[in-house]
């Protein structure tokens, strides 16, 4: 069983999809997504710099859409994956891909997601830092003496801590026993209380949205499960803009769920390293470029031989 699997924010690059620009109607795809998301993702996904596709509200749409115009060229290349799961904003990308929302919808509500959770972050000063290593215990009990949120549980020894910039500092400068802090490249506490305003306007446009059943397998951060029915898959997302991702759970159903191979979507890299880390000896595609793409859709055919 292969899956597909699209990351979240943080995954962009300056230029990063200038290479798949080169392929046939792609650049026709990212101006119809630029229209939808009411962003200009063929001069943010080449032209703009690292700072400008930081904000959020650009980042957000530019990363599904990656996703999704790589997932496009994957599946008009060889067999479909098994199954779909996305991480954080990555999650809209599986959906997607998954049958339960249109493209053109995915990309109106992630530029809203994007938009909305900007406004939020812009009340209070916040970031999130990846805390790698240590002992799981002794950092959740740091980050909660420091007013830290447990924003993302990545598994592999990986935890990702949201809040106030003062004490993401603090953390640096104290880190845990055994553990390494590195900031991310994002504006805001996401997954946090910090982002409760955009849980209410994301619902409201969610609302208004047709879905349907994912046409595969399709899992879901809250806990890890899979989900049958797209309007609660949908719900899901929209709450997940609060609440922690747990991608830890993630990774654990897709063992139990006997998955022989990950190939991660646009911009590729990030889900493909945590998964080295907690699924050893599953294969791995990153799809990083086109010239990836061959070597995913050989992995797919060797599951299907």
């Amino acid at each position: 069983m292969i899956i597909a699997v699209f990351p979240g924010q943080g995954s962009q690059t300056p230029g990063f999809l200038s290479p798949w620009l080169e392929i046939d109607g792609a650049r026709e795809r990212l101006e119809a997504y630029s229209d939808q998301a009411g962003v200009d993702l063929v001069a943010a996904g080449t032209e703009w710099d690292a700072d400008r596709i930081r904000d959020t509200s650009v980042a957000q749409p530019l990363i599904v859409a990656a996703s999704l115009l790589s997932w496009a060229a994957l599946t008009a290349a060889g067999p479909r994956p098994s199954g779909v799961a996305g991480h954080s904003v990555g999650e809209i990308a599986a959906l997607a891909a998954s049958g339960v929302l249109s493209d053109a919808d995915a990309l109106r509500l992630v530029g809203l997601r994007g938009r909305a959770m900007a406004e939020a972050a812009q009340t209070v000063e916040t970031g999130m830092s990846a805390v790698v290593g240590g002992d799981e215990s002794a950092v959740l009990e740091r980050l909660d003496a420091l007013g830290l949120t447990p924003a993302n549980y990545n598994g592999g020894g990986q935890i990702v801590a949201a809040g106030e910039l003062p004490a993401l500092a603090e953390l640096a400068a104290d880190a845990p026993r055994g553990t390494r802090v590195i900031p991310l490249q994002v504006a805001g506490a996401f997954h946090t209380r910090f982002m409760e305003p955009a849980v209410a306007a994301l619902r409201d446009a969610a609302a208004t949205v047709e879905t349907a059943a994912p046409d595969t397998t399709l899992w879901t951060n809250s806990d890890g499960s899979t989900v049958d029915d797209g309007r609660r898959a949908l719900d899901l997302v929209v709450a997940q803009v609060a609440s922690p991702v747990r991608w830890d759970r993630c990774m654990a159903s897709f063992a139990a769920q006997g998955v022989t191979g990950i190939i991660e979507l646009a911009p590729a890299g990030a889900l493909t390293g945590l998964a080295k880390r907690a699924l050893r000896g599953t294969p791995t595609v990153a799809v990083k470029t086109p010239d990836d793409l061959d070597a995913a859709v050989s992995l797919l055919k060797e599951d299907q031989a």
